[in-house]
Protein backbone atom coordinates (compact mmCIF):
# COMPACT_ATOMS: atom_id res chain seq x y z
CA UNK A 1 0.00 0.00 0.00
CA UNK A 2 2.99 2.53 -1.05
CA UNK A 3 0.55 5.60 -1.77
CA UNK A 4 -0.97 5.57 2.17
CA UNK A 5 0.89 6.90 4.38
CA UNK A 6 -0.16 6.94 8.40
CA UNK A 7 1.06 9.53 11.04
CA UNK A 8 0.52 9.38 14.73
CA UNK A 9 0.42 12.04 17.44
CA UNK A 10 1.22 10.84 21.16
CA UNK A 11 -2.22 10.27 22.68
CA UNK A 12 -1.94 6.82 21.55
CA UNK A 13 1.03 5.34 19.45
CA UNK A 14 0.30 1.69 20.51
CA UNK A 15 -2.89 1.71 18.33
CA UNK A 16 -1.58 3.34 15.40
CA UNK A 17 1.19 0.85 15.30
CA UNK A 18 -1.29 -1.81 15.70
CA UNK A 19 -3.65 -0.41 12.86
CA UNK A 20 -0.81 0.41 10.49
CA UNK A 21 -0.25 -3.87 11.30
CA UNK A 22 -3.07 -4.88 10.33
CA UNK A 23 -3.07 -2.34 7.31
CA UNK A 24 0.33 -3.78 6.04
CA UNK A 25 1.51 0.01 6.12
CA UNK A 26 4.65 1.60 8.11
CA UNK A 27 3.84 4.33 10.96
CA UNK A 28 5.35 6.92 9.62
CA UNK A 29 7.81 9.06 12.13
CA UNK A 30 6.66 12.70 13.06
CA UNK A 31 8.55 15.02 15.30
CA UNK A 32 6.53 17.04 17.61
CA UNK A 33 8.23 20.26 20.06
CA UNK A 34 6.98 22.07 22.36
CA UNK A 35 8.67 25.64 22.61
CA UNK A 36 9.46 27.27 26.11
CA UNK A 37 6.41 29.34 25.68
CA UNK A 38 4.50 26.40 25.62
CA UNK A 39 3.32 26.42 22.03
CA UNK A 40 3.35 23.23 19.94
CA UNK A 41 5.43 22.78 16.17
CA UNK A 42 4.35 19.46 14.27
CA UNK A 43 6.64 18.59 11.09
CA UNK A 44 5.90 15.32 9.09
CA UNK A 45 8.94 13.02 8.70
CA UNK A 46 7.31 11.33 5.48
CA UNK A 47 6.85 12.66 1.63
CA UNK A 48 2.86 13.20 1.70
CA UNK A 49 2.60 14.84 -1.67
CA UNK A 50 -0.65 13.28 -3.58
CA UNK A 51 -0.30 10.63 -1.34
CA UNK A 52 -3.62 9.21 1.02
CA UNK A 53 -2.78 10.52 4.23
CA UNK A 54 -4.43 9.16 7.62
CA UNK A 55 -3.63 11.26 11.26
CA UNK A 56 -4.40 8.48 14.17
CA UNK A 57 -4.89 10.46 16.96
CA UNK A 58 -8.11 9.62 19.75
CA UNK A 59 -8.79 13.07 21.70
CA UNK A 60 -7.47 11.51 25.11
CA UNK A 61 -6.80 13.29 27.98
CA UNK A 62 -4.44 16.16 28.13
CA UNK A 63 -7.87 16.42 25.54
CA UNK A 64 -6.21 20.15 24.43
CA UNK A 65 -2.41 18.51 23.76
CA UNK A 66 -4.32 15.62 21.49
CA UNK A 67 -6.41 18.14 19.58
CA UNK A 68 -3.48 20.77 18.69
CA UNK A 69 -1.24 18.04 18.16
CA UNK A 70 -3.68 16.53 15.50
CA UNK A 71 -4.62 20.09 14.10
CA UNK A 72 -0.87 20.64 13.70
CA UNK A 73 -0.29 17.71 11.80
CA UNK A 74 -3.55 17.44 9.30
CA UNK A 75 -1.96 21.68 8.60
CA UNK A 76 1.09 20.19 7.89
CA UNK A 77 -0.52 17.41 5.56
CA UNK A 78 -2.38 20.05 3.72
CA UNK A 79 0.69 22.27 3.33
CA UNK A 80 2.27 19.11 2.20
CA UNK A 81 -0.01 18.44 -1.01
CA UNK A 82 -1.65 15.17 0.19
CA UNK A 83 -4.12 14.51 -2.37
CA UNK A 84 -6.70 13.18 0.82
CA UNK A 85 -6.39 13.61 4.24
CA UNK A 86 -8.05 11.79 6.71
CA UNK A 87 -8.55 12.59 10.64
CA UNK A 88 -8.63 8.86 12.14
CA UNK A 89 -10.08 10.20 16.03
CA UNK A 90 -11.03 6.71 17.81
CA UNK A 91 -12.15 8.86 20.45
CA UNK A 92 -14.07 11.61 19.42
CA UNK A 93 -13.65 13.62 23.48
CA UNK A 94 -15.73 16.96 22.48
CA UNK A 95 -18.48 14.76 21.21
CA UNK A 96 -20.74 15.64 25.11
CA UNK A 97 -20.73 18.85 24.06
CA UNK A 98 -23.69 18.99 21.01
CA UNK A 99 -26.29 21.11 22.76
CA UNK A 100 -27.04 24.22 23.99
CA UNK A 101 -28.52 23.19 27.33
CA UNK A 102 -27.69 26.19 29.73
CA UNK A 103 -27.98 30.10 28.86
CA UNK A 104 -24.73 30.97 26.89
CA UNK A 105 -23.05 27.73 26.77
CA UNK A 106 -20.35 26.28 23.84
CA UNK A 107 -21.08 23.97 21.79
CA UNK A 108 -17.65 22.34 21.57
CA UNK A 109 -18.48 19.74 19.62
CA UNK A 110 -19.36 21.62 16.25
CA UNK A 111 -16.43 24.11 17.15
CA UNK A 112 -14.07 21.35 17.34
CA UNK A 113 -15.55 19.87 13.85
CA UNK A 114 -14.90 23.39 12.33
CA UNK A 115 -11.34 23.37 14.11
CA UNK A 116 -10.88 19.73 11.99
CA UNK A 117 -11.94 21.12 8.68
CA UNK A 118 -10.30 24.37 8.71
CA UNK A 119 -6.71 22.63 9.73
CA UNK A 120 -7.28 20.02 6.30
CA UNK A 121 -9.67 17.27 7.17
CA UNK A 122 -11.05 16.17 3.98
CA UNK A 123 -12.64 13.41 6.10
CA UNK A 124 -13.07 12.17 9.25
CA UNK A 125 -12.99 8.10 10.79
CA UNK A 126 -14.35 7.96 14.14
CA UNK A 127 -16.10 4.99 16.10
CA UNK A 128 -19.36 5.83 18.33
CA UNK A 129 -19.96 9.05 19.00
CA UNK A 130 -21.81 9.95 22.20
CA UNK A 131 -24.50 12.04 20.81
CA UNK A 132 -25.16 10.69 16.75
CA UNK A 133 -26.22 14.33 15.92
CA UNK A 134 -22.00 15.16 16.31
CA UNK A 135 -21.70 13.25 12.99
CA UNK A 136 -23.85 16.41 11.02
CA UNK A 137 -21.76 19.15 12.93
CA UNK A 138 -19.33 17.97 10.17
CA UNK A 139 -18.88 19.91 6.61
CA UNK A 140 -16.79 16.90 5.10
CA UNK A 141 -17.41 13.05 4.76
CA UNK A 142 -17.77 11.67 8.72
CA UNK A 143 -17.31 7.19 8.75
CA UNK A 144 -18.53 6.58 11.71
CA UNK A 145 -17.58 2.89 13.35
CA UNK A 146 -19.10 0.98 15.84
CA UNK A 147 -17.90 -1.93 18.20
CA UNK A 148 -20.78 -3.77 18.73
CA UNK A 149 -19.59 -6.64 16.99
CA UNK A 150 -16.32 -6.55 19.08
CA UNK A 151 -18.03 -6.63 22.43
CA UNK A 152 -20.98 -9.45 21.20
CA UNK A 153 -18.41 -11.71 20.07
CA UNK A 154 -16.85 -11.20 23.64
CA UNK A 155 -19.95 -12.28 25.22
CA UNK A 156 -21.37 -14.62 23.12
CA UNK A 157 -18.72 -17.28 24.08
CA UNK A 158 -19.95 -17.11 27.86
CA UNK A 159 -22.44 -18.62 29.66
CA UNK A 160 -25.33 -15.99 29.31
CA UNK A 161 -28.35 -17.72 30.88
CA UNK A 162 -30.49 -15.58 33.41
CA UNK A 163 -28.49 -12.79 31.48
CA UNK A 164 -29.68 -8.90 30.89
CA UNK A 165 -28.30 -6.17 29.06
CA UNK A 166 -28.85 -3.10 30.64
CA UNK A 167 -28.29 0.74 29.40
CA UNK A 168 -27.79 3.33 32.53
CA UNK A 169 -30.19 5.98 30.78
CA UNK A 170 -32.59 5.88 28.22
CA UNK A 171 -30.85 8.12 26.12
CA UNK A 172 -28.06 4.93 25.47
CA UNK A 173 -31.16 2.28 25.41
CA UNK A 174 -31.52 1.87 21.51
CA UNK A 175 -27.77 1.09 21.28
CA UNK A 176 -27.94 -1.52 24.60
CA UNK A 177 -30.91 -3.16 22.53
CA UNK A 178 -28.73 -3.70 19.84
CA UNK A 179 -26.31 -5.58 21.76
CA UNK A 180 -29.39 -7.48 23.59
CA UNK A 181 -30.61 -8.23 19.84
CA UNK A 182 -27.24 -9.76 18.96
CA UNK A 183 -26.92 -11.61 22.33
CA UNK A 184 -30.74 -13.09 22.21
CA UNK A 185 -30.92 -10.96 25.73
CA UNK A 186 -33.54 -8.96 27.18
CA UNK A 187 -32.82 -5.41 27.87
CA UNK A 188 -33.00 -3.03 30.58
CA UNK A 189 -32.65 0.68 31.61
CA UNK A 190 -31.90 3.15 34.30
CA UNK A 191 -34.07 6.33 34.88
CA UNK A 192 -31.24 8.74 35.19
CA UNK A 193 -30.65 12.67 36.26
CA UNK A 194 -27.71 14.06 35.34
CA UNK A 195 -26.80 16.53 38.51
CA UNK A 196 -23.49 17.49 37.86
CA UNK A 197 -20.21 16.41 35.63
CA UNK A 198 -19.61 13.24 38.41
CA UNK A 199 -22.98 13.35 39.85
CA UNK A 200 -25.60 11.33 38.69
CA UNK A 201 -29.43 9.82 40.18
CA UNK A 202 -30.77 6.84 39.21
CA UNK A 203 -34.34 6.33 40.16
CA UNK A 204 -35.58 2.97 39.53
CA UNK A 205 -34.84 0.43 36.43
CA UNK A 206 -37.17 -0.51 33.98
CA UNK A 207 -37.41 -4.38 33.30
CA UNK A 208 -36.48 -7.13 34.89
CA UNK A 209 -33.22 -7.49 36.72
CA UNK A 210 -33.88 -9.59 39.78
CA UNK A 211 -31.88 -12.65 40.26
CA UNK A 212 -30.38 -12.20 36.64
CA UNK A 213 -26.46 -11.43 35.95
CA UNK A 214 -26.73 -7.66 34.43
CA UNK A 215 -24.40 -6.92 30.96
CA UNK A 216 -24.02 -2.74 31.61
CA UNK A 217 -23.51 -0.68 28.22
CA UNK A 218 -22.60 2.61 27.91
CA UNK A 219 -20.81 4.43 25.36
CA UNK A 220 -18.07 5.99 27.65
CA UNK A 221 -17.11 5.75 30.95
CA UNK A 222 -15.19 8.58 32.79
CA UNK A 223 -15.80 9.07 36.07
CA UNK A 224 -17.69 6.26 36.51
CA UNK A 225 -20.47 7.88 38.76
CA UNK A 226 -23.47 6.58 36.53
CA UNK A 227 -21.98 3.31 37.04
CA UNK A 228 -21.57 2.82 40.58
CA UNK A 229 -25.39 4.58 40.62
CA UNK A 230 -26.73 2.41 38.58
CA UNK A 231 -24.48 -0.92 40.13
CA UNK A 232 -25.99 0.22 43.88
CA UNK A 233 -29.90 0.49 42.01
CA UNK A 234 -29.29 -3.05 40.45
CA UNK A 235 -28.45 -4.61 43.46
CA UNK A 236 -31.30 -3.07 45.09
CA UNK A 237 -33.59 -4.84 42.26
CA UNK A 238 -32.28 -8.58 43.32
CA UNK A 239 -29.43 -8.28 40.45
CA UNK A 240 -26.36 -10.63 41.52
CA UNK A 241 -23.34 -9.84 39.24
CA UNK A 242 -22.49 -7.06 36.73
CA UNK A 243 -20.58 -7.06 33.75
CA UNK A 244 -19.87 -3.77 32.50
CA UNK A 245 -19.05 -3.01 28.49
CA UNK A 246 -17.94 0.17 26.96
CA UNK A 247 -16.06 1.32 23.58
CA UNK A 248 -14.20 4.47 25.66
CA UNK A 249 -12.93 3.60 28.91
CA UNK A 250 -11.41 7.05 30.15
CA UNK A 251 -11.58 5.89 33.49
CA UNK A 252 -10.30 9.38 35.02
CA UNK A 253 -10.48 10.61 38.64
CA UNK A 254 -11.06 7.51 41.03
CA UNK A 255 -12.71 5.45 38.49
CA UNK A 256 -10.19 2.62 38.83
CA UNK A 257 -10.88 2.96 42.42
CA UNK A 258 -14.74 3.04 42.07
CA UNK A 259 -14.98 0.15 39.58
CA UNK A 260 -12.05 -2.09 40.40
CA UNK A 261 -13.30 -2.64 44.42
CA UNK A 262 -17.03 -3.15 44.13
CA UNK A 263 -18.13 -6.29 45.14
CA UNK A 264 -20.80 -6.67 42.25
CA UNK A 265 -18.51 -6.10 38.99
CA UNK A 266 -17.44 -9.39 37.53
CA UNK A 267 -15.77 -7.98 34.44
CA UNK A 268 -15.06 -4.67 32.79
CA UNK A 269 -14.86 -5.05 28.96
CA UNK A 270 -13.73 -1.95 27.13
CA UNK A 271 -11.70 -1.48 23.61
CA UNK A 272 -8.64 0.05 23.38
CA UNK A 273 -9.82 3.47 20.95
CA UNK A 274 -7.62 4.79 24.47
CA UNK A 275 -4.52 3.71 26.31
CA UNK A 276 -5.72 1.82 28.93
CA UNK A 277 -3.86 0.30 32.72
CA UNK A 278 -2.33 -3.08 32.80
CA UNK A 279 -2.97 -3.20 36.73
CA UNK A 280 -6.77 -4.50 36.53
CA UNK A 281 -7.14 -8.22 36.79
CA UNK A 282 -10.56 -7.54 36.09
CA UNK A 283 -10.35 -5.33 33.33
CA UNK A 284 -10.23 -7.31 29.42
CA UNK A 285 -9.03 -4.70 26.41
CA UNK A 286 -10.61 -5.87 23.06
CA UNK A 287 -8.49 -4.36 19.59
CA UNK A 288 -10.74 -2.36 17.30
CA UNK A 289 -7.25 -1.68 15.39
CA UNK A 290 -8.34 -4.65 12.95
CA UNK A 291 -11.65 -2.47 12.27
CA UNK A 292 -9.89 0.85 11.60
CA UNK A 293 -7.43 -1.07 9.27
CA UNK A 294 -9.97 -2.46 7.19
CA UNK A 295 -11.98 0.64 7.06
CA UNK A 296 -9.04 2.61 6.08
CA UNK A 297 -8.33 -0.17 3.55
CA UNK A 298 -12.15 0.73 1.91
CA UNK A 299 -11.72 3.98 2.24
CA UNK A 300 -8.65 4.33 0.38
CA UNK A 301 -9.74 1.71 -2.46
CA UNK A 302 -13.09 3.31 -2.72
CA UNK A 303 -15.08 0.65 -0.89
CA UNK A 304 -18.57 0.82 1.52
CA UNK A 305 -17.65 0.69 4.66
CA UNK A 306 -21.26 0.04 5.67
CA UNK A 307 -21.03 -3.42 4.66
CA UNK A 308 -18.45 -3.95 7.52
CA UNK A 309 -21.46 -3.85 9.62
CA UNK A 310 -24.01 -6.34 8.20
CA UNK A 311 -26.32 -7.26 10.67
CA UNK A 312 -24.73 -5.13 13.33
CA UNK A 313 -26.15 -2.26 13.52
CA UNK A 314 -29.04 -1.11 11.53
CA UNK A 315 -28.22 2.21 10.76
CA UNK A 316 -25.23 0.67 8.32
CA UNK A 317 -27.97 -1.34 6.60
CA UNK A 318 -28.56 -1.36 3.28
CA UNK A 319 -30.92 1.65 1.88
CA UNK A 320 -34.37 0.06 1.96
CA UNK A 321 -37.22 0.50 -1.35
CA UNK A 322 -39.61 2.91 -0.18
CA UNK A 323 -42.55 1.39 -2.71
CA UNK A 324 -44.35 2.58 -5.52
CA UNK A 325 -46.41 5.47 -3.52
CA UNK A 326 -43.19 6.90 -1.83
CA UNK A 327 -41.47 7.38 -5.47
CA UNK A 328 -44.48 8.60 -7.33
CA UNK A 329 -44.73 11.87 -3.90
Amino acid sequence: MREIVVFSGTAHRGLAEDICAALGAELSPVEITRFSNDCLQVQLQANCRQRDVYVVQPLVPPTQDALMELLLMLDAARGASAAQITAVIPHYAYARSDKKDASRISIGARLVADLLVTAGADRVLTMTLHAPQVHGFFSVPVDHLTALGILADHFRVQDLTDTVVVSPDFGNAKTANQLARLLGLPVAAGSKRRLGDDTVVIDTIVGDVAGKRAIILDDEIATGGSIVELLDRLAAEGAREVSVATTHGLFTGKAHERLRDHPMIREVVVTDTVPQVSDWPELTVLTVADLFAEAMRRIHEGESISGMFDGVDPTHAPPRSRGRAAARS
